[in-house]
């Protein structure tokens, strides 16, 4: 998606340790008209599919998740990062690492949501090593939900999550897929 790579060089910042700032648009002050955009490429990439539910992790894919659900008119379904004491009793969990804060934390998702007649598509805003669509694959799963494919706004391809998740078949499609970064700067792949 050329808008996105342009919009990542133009307000993203580059910063030392392979991270990519994109705050300003898309997970931290987000650009709504922009992420109607991004929903509706996933629409044309995905649309074909019979998708009931878009699942995803709080917080940064919601607002994703969202104003992707609006061209699909599905429901969305996000899994929580910690338990709270107004989640039901009744939850798919499980244990993942997270890239961007370096520890592991728990993702849930109430049973009441996730069933063995739903068709997800699972959206995200970054995937690095791929920890959080294989905790979202491993939930799936275990409510017997089909995943139909899984979306990525931003791809860092030169860590290992997207080939190892394509690798198992998974139908993965990222808008825009940064190839290298050094410290202050990244150059993209080409189209997918």
């Amino acid at each position: 998606m050329d808008a996105l790579k342009e919009r990542i060089l133009r307000d993203g910042r580059v910063l030392p340790g392979h991270i990519l700032k994109v705050d300003s648009f898309l997970n931290h002050q987000m650009d709504i008209a922009f992420l109607d955009e991004i929903g509706r490429e996933f629409f044309r990439i995905f649309g074909n599919l019979p998708i009931t539910k878009i699942v995803t992790v709080e917080a940064s894919g919601i607002g994703i998740a969202a104003l992707t659900a609006r061209y699909f008119g599905v429901p969305v379904v996000f899994a929580k990062k910690s338990p709270r004491k107004n989640l039901d009793p009744e939850l798919f969990r499980t244990r993942v690492f997270s890239y961007t804060h370096g520890e592991p934390y728990e993702m849930l998702i109430s049973r009441k949501y996730l069933s063995s007649e739903d068709h997800i598509l699972i959206l995200d805003d970054f995937l690095a090593n791929g920890e959080a669509v294989e905790g979202l694959l491993r939930i799936a799963k275990e409510a017997g939900a089909l995943v139909e494919g899984v979306g990525i706004v931003i791809e860092k391809g030169f860590q290992e999550g997207g080939k190892r998740l394509r690798s198992e078949g998974v139908n993965l499609h990222s808008l825009a897929i940064v190839d290298s970064m050094t410290d202050t700067s990244l150059t993209f792949r080409g189209g997918e």
